[in-house]
């Protein structure tokens, strides 16, 4: 299902909604680029989003671009880290909804 080529049918969506589809392209690229944050920074941010979202074309495209910017393997490495620790925070976080039923707190 998921295949790299799949993104080369963006184009007919963009023929679908050309202006939407030029809007948002114009978006990424503005909130990609070198700024404040290091362009390397913001790939290793995207790269630790697309693992939380488990998007495998974010994934490639973020990792790929984040190496190009000069990210190692290392800061890739502790990137999905920190990915993982707040999905695990997620959870635990969310289990003080599940945890004591429908007790009133004293």
């Amino acid at each position: 299902m998921y295949d790299m080529a799949n993104l080369k049918k963006l184009g007919a969506l963009g023929d679908g909604a050309s202006n939407a589809v030029k809007a948002f392209w114009a978006f990424d690229k503005a909130a990609m680029a070198d700024g404040a944050v290091p362009k390397k920074y913001k790939e290793l941010i995207a790269v630790a989003v697309a693992l939380t979202t488990q998007c495998p074309y974010c994934l490639e495209l973020h990792r790929s671009a984040a190496e190009t910017a000069g990210a190692t393997q290392e800061e890739l490495a502790e990137t999905a880290l920190i990915a993982a620790a707040l999905r695990a925070g997620a959870a635990i976080t969310h289990a003080t909804h599940v945890i004591g039923g429908a007790q009133v707190e004293k």
